[in-house]
């Protein structure tokens, strides 16, 4: 694969409490492009956040080999290692781990203040994001005054104020009712298509899925299955001839 942004070779996971062992991940092989969006699907417990985890290197891997941007993740010293994913990567949970002592605009600011942006940048920054998704009149209450779509929208622009070249998604549907669901995958697709980020997103729905460039289908710690997403693809097709027909 072509252009390829995360590579992983033959990863295996284990976790081992010492009174039950649990195979996570049992020699996963997988390729992302650079702007692609990828869905990982499957069954509870199949290793889809183990995946995601120690593709991002939150997690360590026991053995194998994982490529983001032609580097080696688990090989960089710990502070290296969260300088590049506070520079360079985007995260976006089901429960939006959002501080609730902090305004809206103050938990989008954080990523910025903390990789050494300064006060005046930062604050323009995530207010022009927050208004991008109509959030500025909110931007300065606190995420136990705002609905669960307005909190995961900030949870979303928190993850893009550094300009990630990867945003990694767990679940970012699963605690919102279908209608806010919806928008909260448009605005994901939207921005995909605008910035060219890469978005892996674990979810169990499948209407998340079929806004995906690519389906990965896991099963017990292995990927079962990889499929272009044919629907979106046909869809862009449609798009693209009824442009050409209208110019």
């Amino acid at each position: 694969m072509g252009d390829a942004i995360i590579e992983a070779e033959n990863i295996f996971k284990t976790y081992d409490t010492g009174i039950l062992r649990v195979e996570a991940l049992k020699g996963v092989d997988l390729k992302v492009r650079k702007g692609e969006m990828v869905a990982i699907m499957g069954p509870s417990g199949c290793g889809k956040t183990t995946l995601l985890n120690c593709l991002s290197g939150l997690d360590s891997t026991d053995s194998g080999r994982i490529l983001v941007e032609e580097m080696e993740l688990h090989k960089l010293p710990d502070d290296q290692l969260s300088d590049y994913r506070a520079k360079r990567m985007g995260f976006v949970f089901q429960l939006y781990n959002l501080l609730p002592v902090l305004s809206a605009v103050e938990n989008v600011e954080m990523p910025l203040l903390v990789s050494g942006t300064s006060s005046k940048e930062a604050r323009g920054r995530s207010m022009e994001l927050l208004d991008k998704m109509g959030l500025a009149a909110w931007a300065h209450r606190l995420p136990g005054e705002l609905s669960g779509g307005q909190r995961q929208r900030v949870t979303l622009a928190r993850a893009l104020v550094n300009n990630p070249a990867i945003v990694w998604a767990d679940e970012p549907t699963g605690d919102l009712d279908s209608e806010t669901a919806h928008e909260i995958m448009e605005l994901i697709c939207s921005l995909n298509k605008e910035n060219g980020q890469t978005f892996v997103i674990v979810t169990h729905a499948q209407e998340v899925g079929d806004l995906a460039d690519r389906i990965i289908h896991m099963r017990d710690g292995q990927i079962e299955s990889q499929e272009s997403n044919v629907q979106k693809e046909s869809h862009a097709n449609a798009n693209n001839d009824l442009e050409e027909t209208n110019q």
